[in-house]
């Protein structure tokens, strides 16, 4: 079983005194919403599904639902939280896309298993990169980490270990169909999340994709060290290179830094509101953190190898989070 919850608001008319129809404020293409509140997936008995739906509910006061509001002018007090229950689709394969890039592409991110992983920015998703007409151009295998602990007992990550490619051919052909369709219904690019069960490829979502047009680096940037990775976020941005190991040292992170780290997770939201940019060994293009980077116009690259290992702490360091490219300079 799979519990989510959808964002609603409940809008009072002045005229009438009368509550309307609560207004879907959840997924719009300025208020995303990614990652914000709670899911819960594999339910087994009655017990844990009443609390996982009590959770669910107290998800729209937590500490970064309320920071979220704050800066999209709404109040929670004025809101109501819906839940969705469903069928949990038991999923091999599980991943997102996004119908358009900078460059006119499309992107699919995968993994096995259930999705929970990409979003949360766990692992390197494998990623397969299409031409317009949906047509496979490359693609790249995923990764994930070994886990250990950090000094405060917090967890962190270490040596990447190598994953295997998720799809075929045409499972990615398909998963470009859905997302041109996804286009035509929504009206414009879209982000999707999708799973691959045993029946074949079902889509979970679709909501607005923000598209930003690619920067032109000076060309003092073109002779510097530079990693690829997923790009994640929007625009262009250079910063003092902020090296972080686990949250525990997010606390190091100043404003205008590039922060630079291994796990992509939820706790980095907190610091989407002042950072330059941001640069991540682990998380994809699809994961919630860069849908959150999009929505602010915040530069982020995702999935970048050996990223905490090479870039110098301190160094100047650029971001393009439409390229998916990271450089810097001592």
């Amino acid at each position: 079983m799979f519990i989510g919850v959808r964002f609603e608001s409940e809008q009072h008319d002045q005229r009438s005194g009368l509550d309307t129809l609560p207004l879907l404020v959840e997924d719009r293409a300025d208020s995303s919403f990614a990652g914000q509140f709670e899911s819960f997936l594999e339910l087994q008995n009655e017990e844990e599904f009443l609390v996982a739906v009590r959770a669910c509910w107290a998800a729209l006061w937590s500490t970064r639902a309320l920071r979220y509001m704050a800066t999209h002018d709404l109040d929670p007090a004025d809101t109501a939280m819906a839940l969705v229950v469903q069928p949990l689709v038991a999923a091999r394969v599980s991943g997102g896309g996004l119908s358009r890039t900078a460059e006119g592409e499309m992107v699919i991110n995968a993994a096995p298993g259930l999705g929970s992983a990409i979003a949360q920015g766990e692992i390197a998703p494998g990623r397969y990169v299409l031409d317009g007409g949906g047509a496979l151009k490359e693609s790249a295998l995923g990764r994930k980490y070994h886990g250990v602990a950090c000094v405060h007992g917090k967890k962190m990550l270490s040596r990447s270990l190598a994953g295997s490619r998720c799809l075929d051919g045409e499972q990615v052909a398909e998963l470009g169909l859905l997302m041109r369709k996804s286009e035509e219904v929504i009206g414009g690019p879209v982000e999707i999340e999708w799973a691959l069960d045993d029946a074949g490829i079902k889509l979970l979502q679709a909501r607005p994709l923000r598209v930003a047009e690619p920067t032109v680096p000076d060309g003092i940037w073109l002779e510097r060290p530079r990693l690829d990775g997923h790009p994640s976020g929007i625009g262009w941005a250079e910063g003092r290179a902020r090296v972080v190991n686990c949250e525990c040292e997010l606390e190091r992170v100043a404003p205008g830094d590039v922060l630079v780290t291994t796990v992509a997770g939820p706790a980095l939201s907190a610091v989407l509101a002042y950072v330059a940019g941001v640069v991540a060994e682990l998380g994809g293009s699809t994961s919630h953190l860069a849908s959150l980077a999009r929505e602010r116009g915040v530069p982020m690259v995702l999935g970048v190898l050996d990223a905490t290992r090479r870039i110098p702490d301190g160094a100047t360091v650029a971001v393009d989070g439409v390229a998916g490219v990271v450089r810097w300079m001592q």
